[in-house]
């Protein structure tokens, strides 16, 4: 005849001790994973207890029944204290010192069990009852009640109360699967476990201990509710692999547009001043793939006059300058002796507290371009140098005649002094004002030839201290006699307040040159009574100097306003389209700007202006652009 009870209970205990080993080993494979662990000795512990549960129904004596009903209290003990424990850490909740009170409580509640032997749910078994259950007797007990079993069952309460408050807050952190799932099946079970050990030990009622069943199903609900983590995580899995396939694609993606870009990338860990770089990098800076990249050796690679520019701005980038970014060029120098131009662009990234802990950057090798650069601007010197040598061949004539008046006076005087010197009785004294007036001819024929040197000679940017007041003389010094031959009024304005302003005399000269000189070409088909040129400077706020000059001409054409300052672009049937363009380059190489505008009042005609930076502002100025 089959037995249903031991089927039942051999069943229960089977299917919990499967479920306690398949989680022991995931808890094996990772170490961390305690809640695995305390579930796989919930469930071992629930199979104890139904072998001792049998073995109670089973019983036939008063002391195997004894004797069964005081050791089961320790499958109990541990199955009760991995419970709370795989609660509080699975809904990662609850106040702990309730778990460890619990903990202790029940320690307490095992002690008598284990030292003096006694029983703390009998204090004696008193008869053996027997009922019919599934078709078969099976023993109840029957004796004497422990009151040490009160301390036991009111321990459970703090089991509630911890499950009741760890529930509640993964309830309000966002977990409620988790809390309903866990937390609402414990209470539950836990609850319905203690009514039936009320209603059978202490109301009487005629039933044998059915704790493992419920328990049973506590561990279906909390193996179900495991088995949905590993499901998830293996979802998790699954979209961390396709993310990983994009992340690999993404990757194949940026390596291809490094490369198309010819960037090298390099990253430094400021915390423990590591480097690491791309192949492309190392070979632009001339490590081979192997050699070490000690931060010492990167900046000795650096040009000696590069080196502290470059520390500057990685320096201020680091402080939070910009962002915490920096864009920089720099030279190379390489083992062969080559020099190599890179352009480099760094970001500094903060570690939660803010403080600077890596810079990814991005390197790219320029000297193609900085060679263009050099090219482009030894051309636009030969330019400028072209342009005023045109300037002085408008100039020769004016020029030659007014050096031909100091010659000539100086033939004259000497003529003169030859002759009282002839003369027994010389007068000395009309001798030397005679040699006075030869040595101030001959300062100003000097004069004349020296600013035409000057303008001549070809010449780099080499800023200085600069007087407006004198840069604007000494040009009209040179067109004076010019404008006179055309018949052209020149007015000179310079207030002498104005401050000083840094930049390469030379070209400054040149722009105001070929301003004037176009003010003037513009006059050729006006009345005498309108041929006039203003050339005024001011302050212009407190660090700029405005210069302008204005001619009482027909003015520009509208539609040609922008265009004359275009490379050959001209409106003179002689012109070479090239004088404005590059006054224009020369006054921007200076921090300035130049432009052009008609003058409706004032006489009409057109004012070219051009600002200049005050010395003030201007102190750090090094143009680099002709």
């Amino acid at each position: 005849m089959v037995s249903w009870v031991t089927v039942i209970w051999s069943m229960v205990a089977s299917a919990c001790l499967t479920l306690a080993a398949i989680y022991w080993l995931v808890w094996y494979r990772n170490r961390t994973a305690w809640a695995h662990l305390l579930f796989s000795v919930t469930a071992a512990s629930t199979a104890g207890f139904a072998f001792f549960e049998l073995h109670i129904m089973r019983a036939q004596t008063p002391a195997e029944l004894y004797a069964a009903v005081r050791w089961a209290q320790v499958p109990l003990f541990v199955l009760l204290v991995a419970l709370i424990w795989f609660v509080g850490i699975y809904l990662n909740a609850g106040r702990r010192w309730l778990a460890w009170t619990f903990s202790a409580m029940r320690a307490l509640y095992l002690l008598p069990t284990l030292v003096a032997g006694s029983n703390v749910n009998y204090r004696e078994i008193t008869s053996l009852r027997h009922i019919q259950f599934l078709g078969e007797p099976v023993t109840i007990l029957g004796g004497v009640i422990n009151p040490v079993m009160l301390f036991g069952q009111s321990s459970i309460i703090l089991l509630l109360i911890f499950v009741a408050d760890a529930s509640v807050t993964a309830w309000r952190r966002g977990d409620r699967r988790k809390a309903l799932m866990v937390g609402g099946s414990v209470e539950f079970f836990v609850l319905a476990s203690l009514a039936t050990s009320i209603l059978v030990i202490w109301a009487g009622v005629q039933a044998p201990i059915v704790f493992s069943q419920l328990c049973l199903g506590l561990v279906a609900v909390m193996a179900y509710e495991l088995s949905h983590g590993v499901l998830r995580a293996s979802h998790l899995v699954r979209e961390l692999k396709a993310s990983e396939a994009g992340l690999r694609e993404s990757e194949a993606r940026l390596s291809l547009a490094v490369d198309a870009a010819d960037f090298g990338l390099w990253i430094q860990d400021l915390t423990r001043d590591r480097n690491w770089a791309s192949e492309r990098w190392r070979d632009m800076f001339g490590f081979v793939p192997a050699a070490p990249l000690e931060t010492a050796a990167i900046l000795n690679r650096v040009h000696h006059e590069d080196r502290d520019s470059l520390q500057q701005a990685r320096a201020m980038a680091i402080a939070g300058a910009d962002g915490g970014r920096y864009q920089t060029e720099y030279r190379l120098l390489m083992p062969d002796g080559a020099t190599r131009w890179i352009s480099s662009l760094g970001r500094v990234e903060c570690d939660a507290a803010g403080r600077p802990v890596l810079i990814r950057g991005a390197s790219r090798e320029i000297t193609a371009r900085k060679q263009a650069e050099l090219e482009t601007q030894l051309l636009r010197e030969e330019i400028a140098h072209v342009g005023r040598v045109s300037m002085m061949g408008q100039l020769a004539s004016a020029l030659a005649h007014e050096i031909n008046q100091p010659l000539a006076a100086i033939l004259w005087n000497t003529a003169a002094a030859q002759r009282l010197l002839r003369h027994p009785s010389p007068d000395l004294d009309e001798i030397h004002a005679i040699l006075a007036d030869i040595r101030n001819d001959d300062e100003r024929a000097g004069a004349v030839i020296d600013r035409m040197r000057g303008l001549l000679k070809r010449h780099t940017i080499d800023t200085q201290r600069l007087d407006v007041g004198a840069l604007v003389g000494d040009v009209a010094a040179l067109v004076r006699v010019d404008a006179a031959t055309r018949q052209v009024k020149l007015d000179v304005d310079v207030p002498g307040d104005l401050p000083h302003v840094r930049g390469d005399r030379v070209h400054l000269q040149q722009v105001l040159l070929n301003l004037i000189l176009n003010g003037m070409d513009a006059l050729n088909q006006a009345s005498p009574d309108h041929r006039r040129v203003s050339v005024s400077a001011r302050i212009d706020g407190a660090q700029i100097v405005e210069i302008t000059v204005h001619d009482a001409g027909p003015g520009i054409p509208a539609d040609t306003l922008e265009q004359i300052f275009d490379p050959f672009f001209t409106t003179k049937p002689n012109g070479m389209g090239m004088g404005l363009a590059i006054s224009r380059t020369i006054v921007e190489a200076h921090g300035g700007r130049l432009w052009a505008e008609n003058k409706n009042g004032s006489g009409g005609g057109a004012a070219f202006r051009f600002t200049l930076l005050a010395e003030e502002a201007g102190a750090d100025l090094n143009p680099t652009g002709l």
